[in-house]
C-alpha cells in the first residue's frame, strides 16, 4: 500500500502540471485580459474597477502626454488614443511584458513555494483573500455534506429494506421532485417563505453572523451562526439527496441479493445482524469512499448561486469575480491549490476504500 501511495503522490506532479498548462494556454487566447479591463474602465466602456490605474499612471514620466495620436496602433481593443508608455506600464505591472513561456515558468516556480502573488484588482495577497473567503465555503461545504450523508444513507437503507412498498414509491417521488428543483430556485423559495419574503420572517437573509456577533456570549454566537446557515445549507443539500439516496439503496439491494446474505439468514442470524454486520460494510464501500470527493465538489463548485442569493461572500463568488475581471493571480492561484487538493482527495478516497474493506489491495490489482 505504501508503494501505491508513493506512486500516486508522484503522479500528482505531472497531472497538476498538465492542468496548469492547459488552463494557462486557454487564457492566452481568451480576449479581455487585465490590461483591457483597465482600458475599458478608462475609456468608459465598463470593466472591473481597479486600484492599480493610479499606480500605472504614476509610472509615466512627468509631463508625459496622456493621449497619443488617434492613429496609434495597439493590440488592445479600445487602446487607440492612449499613450503607448501608459500601456507598457500596465503590462509591466501585470507581468504581461514577458513572453508567455517565461510568465508560466515564473508562476509555477512561485506556486511550488505556495507564493500565489497579489490580486490585480484587490491589491492584496491571493492567499489572504482566499483565507478571508474560506470560512463561508467551508461552512457551506461541511454542513451540506454532513446533512446530505446523515439523511441519505439511513433513507437509502430504509428504501432498500422496503423496496417496492408505498414508502419506497412515495419517498422516490419526493426525492425526484427535490432533485428536479435547482438549488438556487429552492433558495429563493426558502427566502420567500421563511426569510421575510412574503410569509414568515424566521431566518436572516444576509451573512453568516449578525452584526453584533462579537458582543454575544459563546452559546449565543453558536446559535446565531446556525440561525444564519440553516437556509443556505438546506438549499444546497436538496439536490444532493437524490443521487446519494439512490446510490445507497441500489448498493444495499445488490448486496442483499448476494448468496452470502442468504447463507447468513439460513444460519438463523437476526435480520439486523445480517444487515449491519455483513451487508453494511460491502454496500457502503462506494458511498463512504466517495465522501472526500463529494465534500470537495460541494465546497468549491456548488455554492456560487447560493452565495449570491444569500449574500455570502465565499470562494464561489470570489472565483466568479476573478474570472469576470481577469484577475489571473486569483484564477491560477486558486486553480493550483484546489486542483492539488482535489488530487489528494482522490488518493484519500482510495485509502478509504481499503479502510472500509481491507480485502481491497491496490498493490495486488496492479493499481
Amino acid at each position: 500500500m505504501l508503494a501505491y501511495i508513493l506512486r500516486r503522490l508522484l503522479l500528482i506532479v505531472p497531472t497538476l502540471f498538465g492542468i496548469m498548462v492547459v488552463n494557462f494556454a486557454i487564457v492566452q487566447v481568451v480576449p479581455g485580459g487585465p490590461v483591457e479591463q483597465v482600458i475599458a474602465q478608462l475609456t468608459g466602456q465598463g470593466g472591473a474597477a481597479t486600484s492599480r490605474i493610479s499606480r500605472a499612471s504614476s509610472d509615466l514620466a512627468p509631463g508625459a502626454p496622456s493621449r497619443a495620436g488617434g492613429d496609434e496602433q495597439s493590440r488592445y481593443r479600445g487602446a487607440q488614443g492612449l499613450d503607448p508608455e501608459f500601456i507598457k506600464s500596465l503590462e509591466r505591472q501585470y507581468g504581461l511584458d514577458k513572453p508567455a513561456g517565461e510568465r508560466f515558468w515564473l508562476m509555477m516556480k512561485s506556486y511550488v513555494a505556495f507564493d500565489f502573488g497579489e490580486s490585480y484588482f484587490r491589491g492584496r495577497p491571493v492567499i489572504d483573500v482566499v483565507l478571508e473567503k474560506m470560512p463561508v465555503s467551508i461552512s457551506l461545504g461541511v454542513w451540506t455534506t454532513l446533512l446530505t450523508y446523515l439523511i441519505s444513507i439511513p433513507l437509502g437503507i430504509a428504501k432498500a429494506r422496503r423496496d417496492g412498498t408505498p414508502f419506497d414509491v412515495w419517498t422516490s417521488a419526493a426525492i425526484i421532485v427535490g432533485y428536479a428543483v435547482p438549488s438556487f430556485l429552492f433558495a429563493v423559495l426558502l427566502i420567500v417563505v421563511f426569510a421575510g419574503g412574503t410569509y414568515l420572517d424566521w431566518f436572516p437573509l444576509r451573512g453568516l453572523t449578525s452584526d453584533n456577533w462579537e458582543s454575544l456570549s459563546w452559546p449565543a454566537r453558536i446559535a446565531d451562526y446556525f440561525w444564519h446557515i440553516t437556509l443556505p445549507v438546506i438549499a444546497m443539500s436538496i439536490g444532493g439527496f437524490a443521487t446519494l439516496t439512490m446510490l445507497t439503496k441500489n448498493s444495499f439491494l445488490d448486496q442483499i441479493n448476494q448468496q452470502y446474505v442468504t447463507t447468513a439468514r439460513s444460519k438463523g442470524l437476526a435480520e439486523r445482524r445480517v444487515l449491519y454486520g455483513h451487508v453494511f460494510r460491502n454496500a457502503m464501500l462506494i458511498v463512504i469512499a466517495g465522501f472526500p470527493g463529494a465534500f470537495l465538489s460541494i465546497l468549491f463548485t456548488s455554492s456560487l448561486l447560493i452565495e449570491v442569493v444569500f449574500s455570502l461572500d465565499g470562494l464561489g463568488l470570489l472565483g466568479f469575480e476573478a474570472a469576470l475581471n481577469r484577475d489571473y493571480p486569483i484564477m491560477f492561484g486558486t486553480l493550483f491549490f484546489f486542483s492539488l487538493l482535489g488530487l489528494l482527495m482522490k488518493l484519500i478516497g482510495d485509502i478509504t476504500y481499503t479502510i472500509v474493506d481491507p480485502r481491497i489491495d491496490f498493490e495486488r490489482r496492479g493499481a
